[in-house]
């Protein structure tokens, strides 16, 4: 039962946090900002412990690669239980465990001797579980904060993982190169245990009914607006689904479900296959490895933006045309990378990168906001980690399925065409999942409202 439905009074923190509603609402974004800022690189570090692990142990690429895969099939496995566990559980615990998992593992790593040791530290504990501390976990309960400017906020806060990419990486890989890899993992710990814990353990909190408050950082609903107004301004479109209670089973039986699951799927597949495979493309087809790791590093900042900006404008002109906007800008990133294998030009690999960044990126803030405008509810955790599981199937098979691709015909030219023809089915299966036809965004509420008024 909720705070709003008890009444019971408020005590200590909780009855401090709700005297600032409105600054409380972003505080949360804040938080979850940082957390992923620090907890989405520290986990995907994996990528700069690896070369100086291999040159430890000399082990084979595949033999030492495997933690990553272990720890990402974890995560997966792990997505709907957060979700179902989220019911009972105050998000703050979990993230908190999370947080103390991922520091163990890396702390655990630095003492490792043999594979199956990496396995469990850097695999498992911190791949694996630290899946509560990204875009997965975090929008289990996020978008509980916000319903008229919740693109804009799923935006900003995810932008914290662009932000914290750019301060975090060259921190961590300048510890590599001058302390070793081992140094950098308690590096890593640390910050996890001294910032993310505490900051998460003491502030964070499931919904804003928990303290009393309502979403958007209101203290209680507009009042002044006449019962005619708030009637024209309300999202919803189909009462019957809004005013349904929710769960996995219910979820499962609609074709809503299993089109927005299609078009996450195939989304995924197309990030994880440009993102895993174009840097090595680059080099290959002419550009020195300093323009192509530039040009990595440059998707990742116009990320930053255009999450923030095209959340926003999830909020006013609906998620269906910003997944679509999002999705087509991986599609045409795509085509640029086939056109530059004739034509390297650096000015063609400046607009890849920003359509690929500043649209591509936009797909993480929909992901975290679509889901819960169509079912949310007491089941709405469990749900969205069941999404998301069979999400990140399309993100590891599409990194695979382009190598087998390139390995089979000695080039990318298959793999891009179906790379495009991916980003084609997940824009066709948003518009059929359809999230318009249940619950509308605030600016399209808002734009009906006015019509009903004027008329």
């Amino acid at each position: 039962m909720s705070q709003l439905e008890s009444n019971r009074p408020l005590s200590g923190i909780d009855a401090l946090l709700a005297r600032t509603p409105f600054f409380y609402g972003w505080a949360v974004v804040a938080i979850v900002f940082i957390t992923m800022g620090i907890g989405v690189n520290v986990r995907t570090s994996f990528s700069l412990l690896f070369p100086a692990i291999l040159n430890e142990y000399g082990w084979d690429r595949a033999t030492t690669a495997a933690a990553f895969s272990i720890g990402f099939a974890v995560g997966a496995i792990l997505a709907p239980i957060v979700g179902k566990l989220l019911e009972f559980i105050a998000p703050r615990y979990l993230l908190s465990i999370s947080a103390i998992l991922v520091s163990v593992g890396f702390i655990l790593s630095t003492y490792s001797t043999e594979p199956w040791h990496f396995y469990l530290t850097l695999g498992v504990l911190m791949v694996g579980t630290g899946i509560v501390l990204t875009y997965v976990g975090q929008s289990m309960f996020l978008p509980n904060w916000f319903q008229r400017r919740r693109g804009l906020a799923v935006g900003v806060a995810f932008s914290g993982v662009g932000i914290g990419s750019i301060i975090l990486m060259p921190l961590i890989q300048e510890t590599i190169s001058a302390e070793g890899w081992r140094d950098a993992c308690w590096l890593m710990a640390g910050l996890l245990l001294i910032i993310v814990l505490p900051m998460n353990f003491f502030l964070q909190r499931k919904e804003p009914a928990d303290i009393g408050l309502f979403p958007d950082g209101d203290a209680a609903p507009d009042k002044e607006m006449t019962r005619g107004q708030q009637t024209a301004a309300d999202p919803v479109v189909d009462v019957e689904w809004v005013n349904t209670d929710w769960t996995l089973r219910k979820a499962v039986k609609t074709a809503t479900f299993w089109w927005l699951a299609l078009a996450c799927s195939t989304a995924l597949y197309v990030w994880y296959a440009v993102q895993v495979h174009q840097t090595k493309y680059l080099i290959e087809i002419g550009f020195s490895e300093l323009e192509a790791a530039s040009a990595l590093g440059l998707v990742g900042f116009a990320g930053v933006l255009g999450q923030i900006y095209l959340g926003n404008l999830s909020d006013r002109i609906g998620r269906e045309w910003v997944w679509s906007l999002s999705t087509a800008g991986f599609l045409l990133s795509c085509i640029l990378l086939l056109m530059m294998e004739y034509v390297p030009s650096p000015t063609m690999m400046y607009a890849m990168v920003i359509l690929q960044g500043g649209l591509g990126y936009g797909i993480a803030t929909v992901f975290g906001s679509m889901p819960a405008d169509l079912f949310q509810g007491r089941g709405y955790g469990i749900i969205f980690g069941t999404l998301s599981t069979l999400a990140l199937v399309g993100g590891a098979v599409g990194p695979w399925l382009t190598g087998f691709f390139y390995d089979e015909g000695g080039n990318y030219h298959l793999a891009f065409y179906v790379i495009i023809a991916m980003s084609a089915l997940s824009i066709l299966s948003v518009w059929f999942a359809a999230p318009r036809k249940r619950r509308l965004v605030a600016g399209q509420a808002r734009k009906r409202a006015m019509k009903a008024i004027s008329s």
